[in-house]
C-alpha cells in the first residue's frame, strides 16, 4: 500500500522563472491545379541580425527512397541559406513529413527543444513554403521574447501558404 503525502503548492517564489509558450498555426491552402504536390515547409525564429535563433519545424517528403526528399530542401531558399544546409536530416524533434491541406498547429515551451533558451529580445517567426510544380512563399511575423503579456500576430500568404498565426503567452 502506498502512502500519499500532501503537498502544498503556493505559487512562484521570488526570482523563479516562469515558462513561456509560443504557438504557431499554419494553413496549407487547397489549390486548384492540375498536378498538386504537398509543399515543403520550414519554420524558424530569426533574430534582428537575420540569423537563425531556432529551427522549429521542417516538413519534407520523407517517403522517397534513399532520402531523395532531402535534395529538394534547398528550394526553400531563405531557410536553406541561413541554416538548412548545415542540418543533417532527419533532424530529431524538428523534421517530419509534409502536411496535407488544412490547418496545422505547433506549440513550443521556453527552455525546451527546439526553442532552448531563447535570449530576451525582438524576433521574427519566419515560415517558408516551396512546392514542386508550384511556387515559393515566405511570411514573417514579429514578436517579443519572452512575452510580457499575451501577444498575437498573423500573416496571410497568397499562393503556397494561407493564414499563419503566432500566439505567445508568458
Amino acid at each position: 500500500m502506498r502512502t500519499l503525502i500532501p503537498v502544498a503548492v503556493t505559487g512562484l517564489m521570488v526570482g523563479q522563472a516562469q515558462a513561456a509558450d509560443l504557438a504557431v498555426r499554419i494553413e496549407i491552402p487547397r489549390l486548384n491545379v492540375a498536378e498538386y504536390h504537398r509543399p515543403y515547409v520550414a519554420v524558424w525564429v530569426e533574430g534582428p541580425d537575420q540569423k537563425v535563433a531556432a529551427n522549429l519545424a521542417v516538413w519534407y517528403d520523407v517517403k522517397l527512397k534513399n532520402d531523395e526528399g532531402t535534395k529538394w530542401l534547398k528550394d526553400m531558399r531563405q531557410w536553406w541559406r541561413r541554416s538548412g544546409r548545415e542540418l543533417t536530416m532527419p533532424a530529431d524533434g524538428i523534421s517530419g513529413a509534409t502536411r496535407p491541406v488544412g490547418e496545422h498547429q505547433l506549440v513550443f515551451s521556453d527552455g525546451k527543444a527546439p526553442l532552448g533558451k531563447l535570449a530576451e529580445g525582438k524576433y521574427e517567426l519566419v515560415v517558408e513554403a516551396a512546392r514542386e510544380v508550384g511556387g515559393r512563399e515566405l511570411l514573417r511575423i514579429p514578436f517579443q521574447w519572452p512575452p510580457r503579456a499575451p501577444e498575437k500576430g498573423e500573416a496571410r500568404g497568397q499562393h503556397e501558404l494561407g493564414r499563419v498565426a503566432l500566439e505567445t503567452k508568458p
